[in-house]
């Protein structure tokens, strides 16, 4: 059982509390993880023993609203493993709130700019913010098309001021690469904010009853296939096929990545998958698997941390032979499991630039998948 003994002074006493962590793929607002309140002020709320080694943190339903120092300044994760103790105890010293804490430093670079504040997704009957990044020499050679790569999460791609646990850095990577002549074909990048109550909904394709999300993925990678794409396509100088459009997230940003291009597998051609939450809905993907099978001209990178959890190396493993034995050629996969990876921005930012230059090297190079 975890047990809050005590809250800042100012917790509105009408709101709800919530833990978030690696077992509900760190959803702030999920009502199956909503701690009830005793009559003494303390909260608590019991999970499986079961789950074992956990991190997390506690929220006041939104990432807005969770707790931080008595500084205003994030916390790292808390961790406790459900075996070792009956009750673990804390103190939640502040919340954060918008507009408490200094403003982050903006770390956007000049090639990025909003395509726009409030995007319509008509798939799901919302609109989202959608941002892009443009090579450097983009407005200089009004003939060269470019490659895109789709990313989820938009938030934490391009800039730490808007990012809620870091940021990728992605704008940075693809400006050093084609400085060192690393790069020499460019990239525009799409990135698409999650909107925090419907994240988890939108990363699964189907409905996970244990955790209560999920079901709205189908539908998302609609929009960035049916709506999304043919408006880049139009407004930018791109290469519209499959070997050159890539789409890449983390956690259930991975999933719905690999979702993705089983789905549309004459759409998305190149796949980053950092850290894929495949627990949450394995048997369901793997039965659309069975039906869409992966093009055998696709690319997939796969990475995650060994210690991340007990199911995702194993897992990530089991999808990469899945892949194997659908036709994927080993020469398009690449699958790394450095021991220090973490569930963190941290991990994924130093992963992309060899993620980047895997999928999108050109056709006619050879490289060695690390296998």
């Amino acid at each position: 059982m975890l047990k809050i003994t005590r809250v800042p002074a100012n917790t509105p006493p009408g709101d709800s509390l919530f833990v978030a962590g690696s077992f509900n793929i760190w959803n702030p607002r999920n009502p199956a993880y909503s701690l009830t309140k005793n009559p003494d002020g303390t909260y608590q709320i019991t999970l499986p023993a079961s789950l074992g080694p956990v991190e997390y943190k506690f929220t006041r339903g939104s990432w807005d609203k969770s707790e931080t120092g008595a500084d205003k300044q994030p916390l790292p994760n808390r961790r406790a493993n459900l075996q070792q103790a009956a009750v673990i105890s804390h103190e939640v010293l502040a919340w954060s709130e918008p507009g408490a804490a200094p403003a982050k430093k903006q770390t956007a670079s000049p090639q990025v700019h909003t395509l726009s504040d409030s995007f319509r997704i008509p798939q799901l009957g919302r609109t989202r913010r959608v941002l892009v990044y443009l090579p450097v020499d983009y407005a200089n050679k009004p003939k060269k098309r470019y490659s895109v790569l789709y990313m989820h999460d938009g938030q934490n791609v391009f800039d730490a001021a808007t990012s809620y646990s870091g940021e990728w850095g992605v704008d940075e990577t693809l400006d050093s690469l084609r400085a060192a002549g690393q790069d020499p074909s460019g990239c525009i990048v799409v990135a698409v904010d999650n909107d925090n109550q419907h994240r988890s909904d939108e990363y699964i394709p189907w409905r996970n009853a244990e955790i209560k999300a999920g079901g709205q993925g189908g539908a998302y990678v609609d929009f960035l296939t049916l709506t999304l794409k043919p408006y880049i396509d139009t407004k930018y100088r791109t290469r519209p096929d499959a070997a050159h459009t890539g789409i890449a997230g983390s956690s259930l940003g991975g999933l719905i990545s690999v979702y993705a291009a089983l789905k549309y597998p004459r759409v998305f051609g190149r796949v980053g998958a950092f850290s894929p939450a495949f627990w949450v809905c394995n048997d369901s993907l793997k039965a659309f698997a069975k039906m869409h099978p992966a093009a055998s001209t696709t690319r997939f990178y796969f990475v995650c941390g060994p210690k991340e959890s007990e199911t995702m190396l194993p897992l990530m493993a089991a999808w990469r032979n899945n892949l194997r034995n659908q036709g994927v050629p080993a020469s398009n996969m690449s699958f790394r499991a450095p021991a220090d990876g973490q569930h963190r921005e941290w991990f994924w930012q130093r992963e992309f630039p060899a993620a980047y230059q895997f999928l999108f090297r050109p056709a006619a190079a050879k490289t060695k998948a690390a296998q």
